[in-house]
């Protein structure tokens, strides 16, 4: 499975789910289940590498500043989420994590405490592999570096949340007293 492919079942699998993460990764199960089994090998290894660019020291301070915390799985569920927003607004979030305050879900968020998290995408691969053969997805053969995150930040620093993110910050981080 080439990148386009794994982007294109995720936005098949957008369609009619109703902008519900939950049912954008129940589609997709049904949709890769029905998938040769070395497709759904594929895209876990698609997956995996999607997970492992995202894993970012200024994306985890955003899901952080959006979700008012992320833990370990808390960032996990959060990348899974901005998978469901599909690839254009996942590669730009990569690239630039304070272009996530230009969401209109998110700017609402700010108001409504809304979290945006779906363990469930996570999930995909291993759900349609046990879907379409009954057995276990096979474990990864070349697995996947994640970068090692060492320029750590203090998410609850206002000030540099303000400086690192300012979009986000002025969405979901009070104004500093005057």
């Amino acid at each position: 499975m080439r990148t386009d492919d794994f982007w294109h079942l995720i936005d098949q699998a957008r369609t009619g789910a109703g902008g519900e993460p939950e049912a954008v990764a129940a589609r997709a199960v049904a949709l890769l289940a029905e998938r040769d089994p070395e497709e759904i090998v594929g895209y876990a290894h698609h997956q995996r590498r999607v997970l492992a660019a995202s894993y970012r020291v200024d994306l985890w301070g955003a899901a952080y500043l959006i979700n008012g915390g992320a833990s370990d799985d808390g960032f996990e569920y959060f990348r899974g989420w901005l998978m469901t927003q599909g690839r254009a607004v996942f590669a730009r979030a990569v690239g630039d994590p304070d272009s996530l305050a230009e969401l209109p879900r998110v700017r609402a968020a700010a108001l409504s405490g809304e979290e945006f998290e779906c363990e469930d995408m996570l999930a995909v691969p291993w759900q349609a592999y046990r879907k379409a053969t009954a057995t276990e997805l096979p474990a990864e053969r070349d697995p996947v570096a994640v970068p090692d995150l060492n320029d750590f930040w203090d998410f609850d620093d206002e000030d540099e949340a303000r400086r690192r993110l300012p979009r986000l910050a002025a969405l979901f981080v009070e104004p500093p007293a005057e």
